[in-house]
């Protein structure tokens, strides 16, 4: 869940947790875009002076709904390759519950961005692919991340590869599970596009196979997005053979709750 720091979101964070209630929810995590690493964009990340302003609105939500919603403060921080100990000063310059890792660049490309979506007509898409999976790969072995975010996004505009990926999400498995990687199943995908919950059946069943743990993501920028879809999410993870999914604390699985 996002704020309106990372410029992108809308909805004041008492907006999301009331819709939090309102669908059912006992438990809920915000987890903004940390500030890029790389460059500056007020249209996709928060600026390094918000970071506290951020942990203030968390804290003022916590104790506005002490007695009806445990509320967990997270960040979601894109891994640059070049860049992690600037993103390890972030990530360690307050006390997370959990940490997000996500990929939405190769090299300077922001290829779910769809200011860039004319990039994808002069790309090879298989390559795309492939780059892609190699920086998620990156990111589970930096050691910063205990969660990475819908591990599928390029997808996200329906461009597909030619050739399979199934030797890419194999090694992707390999990885997490050596890392000790949770994946997310992240809903969004459905509102995108794409059409398509964040990761695919197909990839979902590679990483229960190997035993890669899960939790659940609604990626909400709008407070009515909280929650959204996430019977279609618990579907796909039972389709996918998991029989369970983890919750954080203090960057620590503290939950594993049956589906």
């Amino acid at each position: 869940m996002h704020t309106p720091l990372c410029g992108h979101a809308s909805g004041e964070p008492q907006a999301y947790a009331q819709q939090a209630l309102k669908v059912g929810l006992k438990e809920i995590g915000f987890s903004d875009h940390a500030p890029l690493v790389s460059h500056k964009d007020p249209t996709i990340s928060m600026d390094y002076a918000q970071l506290p302003v951020y942990h203030q609105m968390i804290e003022s939500v916590r104790a506005e709904f002490k007695d009806s919603l445990k509320v967990r403060v997270g960040i979601e921080a894109d891994y640059i390759p070049g860049f992690e100990d600037k993103t390890k000063a972030i990530i360690d310059g307050y006390p997370y519950d959990y940490v997000y890792g996500s990929v939405h660049f190769i090299e300077k490309w922001g290829f779910d961005d769809p200011i860039q979506l004319k990039e994808w007509n002069i790309r090879d898409v298989n390559e795309v692919y492939r780059d892609y999976h190699k920086l998620l790969r990156q990111s589970a072995l930096s050691g910063l991340f205990d969660i990475l975010a819908h591990v599928d996004l390029v997808k996200k505009f329906d461009f597909h590869p030619t050739e399979s990926m199934t030797e890419e999400i194999n090694e992707n498995a390999r990885v997490f599970k050596n890392s000790g990687i949770v994946i997310e199943i992240n809903t969004s995908g459905l509102r995108k596009p794409a059409k398509e919950i964040y990761p695919s059946l197909h990839d979902l069943k590679i990483y229960r196979t190997q035993g890669v743990p899960i939790t659940f993501g609604s990626d909400a920028h709008k407070p009515h997005e909280v929650g959204c879809d996430f019977d279609k999410g618990r579907e796909l993870a039972l389709a996918a053979g998991y029989k369970e999914y983890v919750m954080f604390a203090r960057r620590k699985i503290v939950h594993s709750v049956s589906l």
